[in-house]
């Protein structure tokens, strides 16, 4: 079964109240343009990311703000700041690394919210049910070409708002050769 893939760069999701401290209160946050997954979008709005070793500078604010604040960078990403953070699932924070953010109006240390993201398979109930997927599962994603291999360890997640649709960070596909759009295989784990 093919599905596209999304390649996902580092940015951020902010909450309510750490919007209003690097943007100052009131604050609305501006759509740039939509992402593939109904409601999310991609804002004019950037910040910076300091560590103890270095500054990541422009890391992209992404809409709808949220109840958490959340940053999500690569591996590549984490040796540039000089930390590591987890491989987690969105919203699994607990435990996860440190920055400290940096915003127009003011800047706040986030003591834990930043990850790497899980590979992930986005699908709406109905594709789910057509297809017989489960939330959550864990299933396997065969890629062909210059660069072919197997992506292990990709969990599937539903929710009605979503897009049929796998996301990778840009390690994972740069490793692969793969860009937004293209189509790979996935397979059910053995």
């Amino acid at each position: 079964m093919k599905v596209k893939v999304g390649v996902s760069n580092r940015h951020i999701h902010l909450s309510e109240d750490v919007k209003d401290i690097l943007f100052g209160k009131d604050y609305e946050i501006n759509k740039r343009n939509d992402l593939s997954q109904i409601g999310e979008y991609a804002t004019y709005e950037t910040i910076d990311v300091k560590t103890d070793k270095n500054i990541l500078k422009n890391v992209r604010v992404l809409g709808p703000i949220r109840d958490y604040t959340q940053l999500e960078v690569s591996k590549t990403d984490s040796y540039f700041l000089g930390i590591n953070p987890p491989v987690r699932n969105s919203g699994d924070l607990d435990g996860s690394e440190n920055a400290t953010l940096i915003g127009p109006k003011g800047s706040c240390y986030l003591k834990s919210g930043v990850i790497i993201a899980n590979r992930h398979i986005h699908m709406t109930e109905e594709d789910a049910k057509e297809k017989g997927f489960v939330d959550n599962e864990e299933v396997k994603i065969r890629v062909l070409g210059e660069k072919s291999g197997i992506l292990e360890k990709v969990y599937v997640k539903i929710k009605n708002t979503f897009r049929f649709e796998l996301h990778l960070d840009t390690d994972d596909a740069n490793a692969f050769l793969l860009n937004t759009g293209d189509d790979v295989e996935i397979i059910r784990k053995d």
